[in-house]
């Protein structure tokens, strides 16, 4: 449960210090600007959720058999046949990836969403032993990491189209859709609207895959720390302190179990979204 265990003690810049403290990242300025700046936190957890990822389903690969199954056996074996599922019925192209892939990006930004439960102090708490100032465990409540992973997708939805149409047909179809006409003059004089339309098409799928993703965690993230700061500085006697702990627990445990919810939530909808755009990608007009 994700309960502030520094709060009392960082007191000396009010609730406003205390967020801002949490919101900062572990950031590394390449001296040209803050835009080139590297969040550190975002990158190292990153790599470790993906490590972990790979490590699971190595291990569950390994010790897969054709009798009865373990519980993780079981576990993988439920969550492939659901996103295979789902792939077949929402993705009619050839490409064999498209399962592992939506498996893998449904786990990672699972995983990535679930450091949002862990208690909100605990690893920043870790980090400033080691002379880490400031840490953000939830990645895809850096803006950077979510825009990373939607880029991603959108050189995907290209590279699919591609092979699944040739480049000819896929650039054409940037300026004869979504207005079909027929005559050279009225195909030429709706090519410009064709395009102006694919553009904004394009632009929109990475836009709305990063920022949903991002504003939902960063929210989930400030709530918690809200609650947090229920007893920051509530010294004025036992009873309020008390009342106020028992308050901060309460919206604590509702907040963390509505909370599974949003990081599952959040996860499935990058998942089908990225299969849903793949897939009409794949399809010829």
């Amino acid at each position: 449960m994700r309960f502030g265990i520094m709060a009392e003690e960082e007191g000396s810049g009010g609730v406003t210090g205390y967020i801002k403290h949490h919101l900062t990242h572990y950031t590394v300025n390449t001296g040209h600007g803050a835009f080139w700046s590297v969040h550190i936190d975002s990158i190292i957890f990153t790599l470790v959720i993906s490590f972990i990822f790979i490590l699971v389903l190595s291990i569950a690969a390994r010790r897969a058999t054709s009798g009865v199954p373990g519980k993780l056996q079981a576990a993988v074996e439920m969550l492939f046949e659901f996103v295979d599922g789902m792939v077949k019925d929402t993705y009619h192209g050839s490409n064999k990836f498209i399962a592992p892939l939506a498996i893998t990006i449904f786990c990672i930004v699972f995983l990535e969403n679930f450091m949002d439960i862990l208690p909100v102090d605990a690893l920043p708490a870790a980090a400033k032993l080691f002379g880490v100032e400031h840490l953000r465990t939830v990645a895809t409540a850096d803006l950077n990491t979510t825009v990373g992973m939607a880029l991603g997708v959108f050189l995907l939805i290209q590279w699919v189209g591609i092979t699944h149409k040739g480049f000819g047909v896929f650039a054409g179809e940037w300026f004869t859709a979504p207005f079909h006409a027929h005559g050279t003059a009225l195909k030429v004089a709706l090519a410009p609207i064709n395009f102006a339309f694919r553009v904004i098409e394009e632009v929109v799928r990475p836009l709305s895959l990063s920022m949903r993703l991002f504003g939902n965690m960063y929210a989930g993230e400030l709530i918690f720390l809200l609650i947090a700061c229920f007893t920051l500085g509530a010294a004025f006697n036992h009873l309020s302190t008390y009342f106020l702990g028992i308050a901060q627990f309460g919206a604590g445990v509702v907040w963390t179990v509505f909370h599974y919810l949003i990081i599952t939530l959040q996860a499935f909808i990058f998942m089908v979204l990225t299969i849903v755009y793949v897939g009409i990608s794949a399809e010829k007009h």
